[in-house]
């Protein structure tokens, strides 16, 4: 009987670690109207184009960016005034942004996505028959 007892369990999962928490910023953006649509512009420091995602879903755009710690190899840290954690921030779209253009680029932390305007529909003519 003790014998079973000491015998090793086969193929038990490990328990994960529980998640690390992390901050949520929400970040500053400043919007701008263009004659081609609406310029936004976003402050994401320490993200990059590996920790972005940017997404629009049922006229939802959503940003979100993982900040990367930047502490320099074998460094310990002193003071800190800058908190590490993510950003996210959504923003309901109007039927006047063309989805199909959206176009985003990010430069040294600054994220500049591009929201074109949808042509307009051309009023026409409809030609009415007899029957």
């Amino acid at each position: 009987m003790s014998s079973e007892l000491s015998r090793p369990i086969p193929n038990v999962p490990s328990v994960p670690p529980p998640p690390v928490e992390r901050l949520v910023f929400t970040p500053p953006i400043d919007i701008y109207e263009t004659d081609d649509g609406l310029l936004l512009r976003a402050d994401l420091p320490g993200v990059s184009l590996n920790t972005l995602e940017l997404q629009v879903q049922d006229n939802k755009l959503t940003l979100f960016g993982r900040m990367e710690s930047r502490a320099p190899e074998n460094a310990r840290l002193l003071h800190q005034e800058f908190e590490t954690g993510d950003f996210l921030r959504s923003f309901i779209l109007s039927d006047e942004v063309d989805h199909e253009r959206i176009s985003a680029k990010l430069t040294n932390g600054v994220l500049e996505v591009l929201l074109p305007k949808a042509p307009t529909a051309e009023p026409r003519r409809i030609q009415v028959r007899t029957s």
